[in-house]
């Protein structure tokens, strides 16, 4: 399977994406489960790439998956510029224990 559908439709898996990269670019660190964890870091190191490229195109293409168009300026002025001279292997996962509600396995993802 090339990814994980985590209970949910294409359209609501596709919004809470959205939502969760834009509150990750915004914050450089958010908590989550791990599976969300893993599908982030994917979404984000494609986005990074795109950012890296810093022409129209891509600002229009990272513009369609994020919410806010500050998050995307951040994204495109101050991140993506960092990695310049790195290939991949943008973010961080740490596992940090099971949720106290439904015992479900966290983790905190990181931009590094």
């Amino acid at each position: 399977m090339a990814y994980r559908k985590l209970g949910r439709n294409s359209s609501n898996r596709k919004a809470l994406f959205r939502s969760i990269l834009t509150s990750f670019f915004k914050y450089g660190k958010i908590e989550t489960t791990v599976t969300k964890a893993k599908e982030v870091a994917k979404h984000s190191a494609q986005l990074i790439t795109l950012a890296k490229r810093i022409d129209l195109h891509a600002r229009r293409q990272v513009m369609a998956v994020l919410v806010d168009e500050t998050i995307t300026k951040k994204l495109f002025e101050e991140i993506a510029p960092k990695y310049e001279g790195r290939q991949g292997g943008f973010t961080r996962i740490y596992r940090v224990g099971p949720r106290r509600g439904d015992a479900a396995e966290m983790a905190i993802i990181e931009l590094i």
